[in-house]
């Protein structure tokens, strides 16, 4: 036995769903930097070659077919160090979830994912098998088992029984996306299965926005005894390699090298950056085109774009009407100064009017109430689409989740858009991320953040008019939409159950326009997207 440490390498890529040759490419650039520093093996997230997660692409025999060729592509130019990449592998029993351990050009192991999610935003069982069997190979003297994502999460499972098979420490493969409560509950989980089998952990998993999904990366190791001794950063490709010291009883790390864990803050201000920056990018946008209204959530959408994009990129656009108040023209202005971009205004009073005048004919008045209101935002949905279509930039909703919860939007008005940041960031949190931006310095101008939050549709409207105070709003919101509680479970925590009743029938009344809305970026455990999957058409009420 060598007394040279076994060195893994920890691939935290960023790959693209269904872009193959790309993606062989990200990882060929992973095997090179592992075999310049000297690593035994390096390992890659959970289907590196087709991007997570694939969905229905997987139903095509053809892209399952283009992915085996692309897999052997990769496979004659890994050489001078192991690799085990993640892939779908078809067989006569079915498709499954793998990962090949790759060595000198041939696939000398492979293990097949042996307990598929099938919640919240997964679905694996409508494409793969399961696996049957652990995986185990020696490399550089050291026995190294392989599992894949929710493999992990069992007790007495796949890693025990790869440790019962001989493994002395074990490599996980994971496309895990991000919410606010993940990394800890990751390494957590992590923790406990290492104490339980007795060997340290590798966990690599990927980074970068899919859709409305977001991966924060965050790769870490544990020790025997499920301490975490590495962490890669998050929100960032890169190679991260752990190093074990073999003794007689437990490998051990030879540094520790823990890079501090985010705050709620950070964390979510990462994932929305990153967000929105891989929708723009992998979809091929130009750049983005954002509707100033004075408010806190374009204010923050604006500024998270331009730092995602930079500000060559983002085009901010302000439509006063005429309860547009004074402040909201003077505070787009200073944030767009502050932001280092043009900001342009085009008044829509005069194309309110003509809406009106048109209208009157057919409702023999002039259009009032939330007819009046919602024509206001269609005329800005009709410009900012205008925009789109003639500049090719994409428009960035700027609803968040506590209004989308409630229907407190104009489906075709402030609802338009290819992608909306906030969408699952309650009305709360929108303002602690904007004080968190505004950390160094003030980017969002100070009384965007501390005025009352209005529409701007009627005169002297504010939101309360409508909605509960948003910290209510927001627990009430939580209760129902993350924890699934009950009217009389979520009252019995302080509120009045008749207005818990109002809120919970009204989050059901509006799935239809939550429907129509835009993807946006995940941050919680259940969002409003992929992870609620309720029928538009339902009689079941409070």
């Amino acid at each position: 036995m060598t007394d040279r440490p076994l060195r893994i390498a920890l691939a935290q890529i960023d790959p693209v769903v269904g872009d193959l040759e790309g993606n062989v490419n990200r990882i060929l650039g992973a095997v090179e930097g592992a075999r310049e520093a000297g690593a035994d093996v390096v390992v890659t997230p959970e289907l590196a070659v087709t991007g997570y997660p694939p969905q229905d692409l997987l139903l095509r025999q053809q892209f399952v077919a283009d992915c085996a060729a692309a897999l052997d592509r990769l496979l004659g130019q890994v050489q001078d160090v192991d690799l085990v990449v993640g892939h779908p592998e078809p067989a006569d029993e079915g498709l499954f979830n793998s990962a090949s351990w790759v060595r000198n050009g041939a696939v000398v192991a492979r293990y097949r994912k042996r307990l598929l999610p099938n919640y919240g935003v997964f679905d694996e069982k409508r494409y793969f098998h399961t696996g049957t069997a652990p995986c185990v190979v020696e490399v550089a003297g050291v026995p190294v088992g392989v599992t894949i994502c929710e493999d992990a999460w069992a007790k007495d499972g796949p890693m025990s029984e790869a440790v019962g098979a001989g493994a002395r420490i074990l490599v996980n493969l994971n496309a895990s996306p991000y919410d606010y409560t993940k990394l800890h509950r990751r390494e957590r989980e992590i923790g406990d299965r290492a104490r339980e089998v007795g060997v340290p952990i590798a966990y690599v998993n990927l980074v970068g926005g899919q859709d409305e999904l977001v991966f924060d990366g965050a790769s870490f190791a544990v020790d025997a005894g499920g301490d975490v001794v590495d962490r890669a950063p998050t929100f960032e490709p890169g190679l991260r390699i752990t190093e074990w010291n073999r003794t007689d009883h437990a490998l051990q790390p030879a540094a520790r090298a823990v890079l501090p864990s985010e705050g709620l803050e950070e964390g979510v201000h990462g994932a929305l950056t990153t967000g929105i920056r891989d929708y723009v990018d992998k979809n091929g946008f130009p750049g983005v085109v954002v509707g100033l209204s004075g408010g806190i959530d374009s204010a923050l959408t604006l500024s998270l774009a331009v730092e995602a994009l930079g500000p060559e990129r983002v085009e901010a656009v302000f439509m006063p009407s005429r309860y547009t108040a004074d402040m909201s023209g003077q505070d787009s202005r200073k944030l767009a100064a502050n932001l280092g971009i043009p900001l342009h205004e085009l008044p829509i009073d005069g194309i309110h009017q003509s809406f009106f005048e048109t209208l009157r004919q057919e409702f023999a008045s002039e259009p009032h109430g939330v007819t009046a209101e919602n024509i206001q935002a269609r005329s800005r949905g009709i410009l900012l689409m205008a925009i789109s279509n003639e500049k090719g930039l994409m428009v960035l909703a700027t609803g968040n989740k506590s209004e989308m919860s409630m229907g407190y939007a104009t489906l075709y008005g402030d609802m338009v858009g290819g992608f909306s940041a906030l969408k699952d960031v309650p009305k709360t949190l929108v303002y602690r991320i904007a004080r968190h931006i505004n950390r160094d310095g003030e980017v969002i101008p100070w009384r965007i953040i501390e005025r009352p939050p209005s529409a701007e549709l009627a005169p002297d409207q504010k939101d309360s008019d409508t909605l509960p105070p948003y910290e209510v709003l927001d627990d009430i919101l939580y209760a129902y939409v993350e924890e699934d509680l009950s009217p009389a479970t979520i009252a019995a925590r302080g509120y009045d159950e008749t207005l818990v009743r109002q809120v919970l029938n009204r989050v059901e009344n509006n799935e239809y326009k939550r429907r129509q809305a835009p993807p946006g970026v995940r941050i919680s455990p259940r969002g409003l997207g992929t992870d609620r999957r309720y029928p538009i058409t339902n009689k079941y009420r409070f």
